[in-house]
C-alpha cells in the first residue's frame, strides 16, 4: 500500500476490506510522505522492517528486487498523486488498485487507461457502492428486463461534513479536497459525485450521452464546488438527475438510487443497504432483502451472513477486493474469471468518471446553460 497511513481514513478501510475474506496479505508499504512516519506506520502494521519503505520509489525498487515481490499495490493517496504513482508501478510490472477518481485530470486519465490496456496490467478502481449485494441484484434484474425500458434515473450523494470551512481549521482531509491543484477541477462532483455517476451507470447499464450542470460553492472562500446538480441524457432516450453535496446538513452518507422503467422501479438507499425496494406496474410495492434464497448468484456471491444479520460498507468494500483478487488470479492462471471477478471497476471505468467530472465543470463554467457531450471513451 502507498499512502493511507496514520490519520488517513480510507487507508484503514482498504486494509480491513482486503483482509476480510483472506484473499490478500499486506506485506509491504510506503504509508506517508514523511519517510520516518511511513516506516514507523509500516512496523505498527506488522510489516517486516525490510519492506517498510520511506516512499513509493523505494517500494518499487525494493519489491522489484525480491523473488517474493508483492502482487499488487493499493494507492490510497490524494488525487493529484494517482497518475505518477500508478504509472511508475505499471512501468515496473505491478498490478494496481487505485482510489477514485483515477486521476486528477482527464489528460492523465486517458494516458493511464491506455498504459494499463497496452501493458496488460490490472488496474482496479474502488467505486465502493458497486460492491453491495443488493446493487448487484438491481443490476441483474434491470438487465433481465424486470422493469422494462429505463425511463429516468435519479441518484444522489449528500454529505454534511464540509458545511463549514473545516479546511481552514486544520482538517487535512478537507484541505486537499478543496485545493484544485491536489483534488482536480471538481469539488463535490469529483469527490462524491463521481461515485453517484458510476453507481447509476453500473446498475442501469446506460451510457451517458450529454449533460448540463450547475455547480455552487456555498462556503465562502472555498475554491471548488461543494454542491452540484446535473441533468443527464442517456443513449436510448432515458433521462437522469444527479445531486452531490458536501454541505447537506443532516446527511452523513445519504447515497440513494432510484431507477424508473416502463413496467416498474427499483430504489436502493445506502444507509439501508440490505434492502431493495421494487414497485411493479399495477402491483404492490415489495421489499427484497439480502440473503433471500431467490436472489441472483451475483448477489449471493457477495453476501456472507444469513438474512437478518446486516452487512454494510466494509463488506461491500471487501467485495471489491475479493473481485480484484479473482480477476488477477484468473489472468495468472490463464482462465476466465468466476462471477466474482466479473463487473469489477477497471481503468476504463475510472477514465469515464474523470471525463464526466470534466464535462460537468465545463458545462457549469459556460456563460449560459448548455448540453455538453462527455469525452467519448
Amino acid at each position: 500500500m502507498i499512502g493511507g497511513g496514520e490519520g488517513a481514513y480510507i487507508g484503514n478501510i482498504h486494509r480491513m476490506a482486503a483482509r476480510l475474506d483472506g484473499a490478500w496479505d499486506l506485506d509491504a508499504g510506503a504509508f506517508d510522505v514523511d519517510p520516518d512516519k511511513a516506516r514507523a506506520f509500516a512496523l505498527s502494521q506488522g510489516i517486516d522492517e525490510n519492506r517498510a519503505y520511506g516512499d513509493y520509489n523505494a517500494l518499487i525498487e525494493g519489491e522489484t528486487a525480491r523473488e517474493d515481490r508483492v502482487d499488487a499495490v493499493a494507492i490510497c493517496t490524494p488525487n493529484f498523486t494517482h497518475y505518477p504513482i500508478a504509472k511508475a508501478l505499471i512501468d515496473a510490472g505491478f498490478d494496481v488498485i487505485c482510489e477514485k477518481p483515477l486521476t486528477a485530470t482527464l489528460e492523465d486519465a486517458v494516458a493511464l487507461e491506455k498504459l494499463a490496456r497496452d501493458s496488460g496490467r490490472f488496474v482496479g478502481v474502488t467505486y465502493t457502492y458497486s460492491g453491495y449485494p443488493m446493487v448487484h441484484e438491481a443490476r441483474v434484474r434491470i438487465a433481465n428486463g424486470e422493469i422494462g425500458k429505463v425511463r429516468t434515473v435519479q441518484v444522489e450523494y449528500p454529505l454534511e461534513w464540509m458545511a463549514t470551512a473545516i479546511e481552514a481549521e486544520g482538517n487535512a482531509q478537507a484541505a486537499w479536497r478543496t485545493d484544485p491543484k491536489k483534488n482536480g477541477r471538481g469539488g463535490s462532483i469529483g469527490d462524491i459525485g463521481t461515485h453517484a455517476y458510476h453507481l447509476a451507470g453500473f446498475v442501469t447499464g446506460l451510457k451517458l450521452e450529454s449533460l448540463t450542470a450547475d455547480l455552487a460553492t456555498f462556503v465562502e472562500g472555498r475554491a471548488l464546488d461543494d454542491n452540484a446538480h446535473v441533468m443527464m441524457r442517456y443513449e436510448g432516450g432515458a433521462r437522469g438527475l444527479l445531486w452531490s453535496s458536501q454541505v447537506a446538513l443532516g446527511n452523513s452518507n445519504g447515497v440513494r438510487l432510484r431507477v424508473f422503467g416502463e413496467t416498474g422501479s427499483f430504489q436502493w438507499f445506502q444507509e439501508q443497504p440490505n434492502e431493495l425496494v421494487y414497485a411493479p406496474l399495477g402491483g404492490r410495492v415489495q421489499t427484497i432483502k439480502r440473503g433471500a434464497d431467490d436472489l441472483s448468484e451475483d448477489a449471493k456471491l457477495r453476501s456472507r451472513t444469513p438474512p437478518g444479520h446486516p452487512e454494510g460498507y466494509l463488506e461491500a468494500f471487501a467485495n471489491l477486493y475479493a473481485g480484484f483478487a479473482e480477476a488477477i488470479r484468473a489472468r495468472l492462471d490463464d482462465r476466465t474469471p468466476s462471477l466474482l471477478g466479473h463487473n469489477v471497476s477497471l481503468a476504463y471505468d475510472g477514465l469515464k468518471g474523470v471525463a464526466f467530472v470534466e464535462a460537468v465543470v465545463d458545462s457549469a463554467e459556460s456563460e449560459t446553460p448548455v448540453w455538453l457531450t462527455p469525452v467519448a471513451v
